[in-house]
């Protein structure tokens, strides 16, 4: 069975790379956006409810932007600097760092205010980007060092999707805090 599994995935994988992506993203938003909540639930003195709604919003928004971004991100990356010298993989580590991050964050904030209908779309973004941006550098240098070191192509999304299951917790968290000065 788990056979099986494994190569309809890679067949998908081929023939439908940004679908696949996109689900497999999908896949570790929802857990750990509904592992952040249960958290909360387990530790903070409110005892909050599991909020489906909210972490629809925050799968939508997380799949479908960072997925397909990353897919057509790292073909990018891939043809423009070949190979994986330290020198090679720094450049890739810092242009995705220093161009790709600060897209995604501020693209992650403000369509959450979109969908969350928020008055001021981009409040979260002015209140919790540094501290996201920061928190950001510190998971993913070593993440993306890792990845364009020694992750096939093809795979990076998935390798990505993987690590970001620990991400999306600290994406999460910190998008739960009321406000971070």
């Amino acid at each position: 069975m788990m056979s099986k599994l494994v190569s309809w995935w890679r067949r998908s994988l081929q023939r439908r790379p940004v679908l696949t992506n996109t689900l497999v993203y999908a896949t570790f938003y929802t857990a750990a956006e509904l592992s952040q909540q249960t958290f909360n639930k387990i530790n903070s003195p409110e005892k909050p409810e599991l909020d489906l709604a909210a972490a629809g919003r925050i799968v939508a928004v997380g799949s479908c932007l960072y997925a397909p971004t990353l897919y057509f991100w790292y073909k990018f990356l891939d043809r423009k600097f070949v190979g994986t010298s330290v020198r090679v993989v720094a450049t890739k580590v810092a242009s995705d760092q220093v161009i790709m991050t600060p897209i995604l964050l501020g693209a992650f904030y403000t369509l959450m205010g979109i969908a969350e209908r928020k008055e001021d779309i981009f409040e979260e973004l002015r209140e919790k980007y540094w501290m996201t941006f920061i928190a950001n550098q510190v998971f993913w240098i070593p993440g993306q060092t890792i990845n364009f070191f020694f992750v096939p192509s093809n795979l990076r999304v998935v390798y990505v999707a993987s690590a970001s299951f620990i991400w999306i917790n600290v994406l999460c968290f910190i998008k739960r805090q009321k406000k971070i000065t």
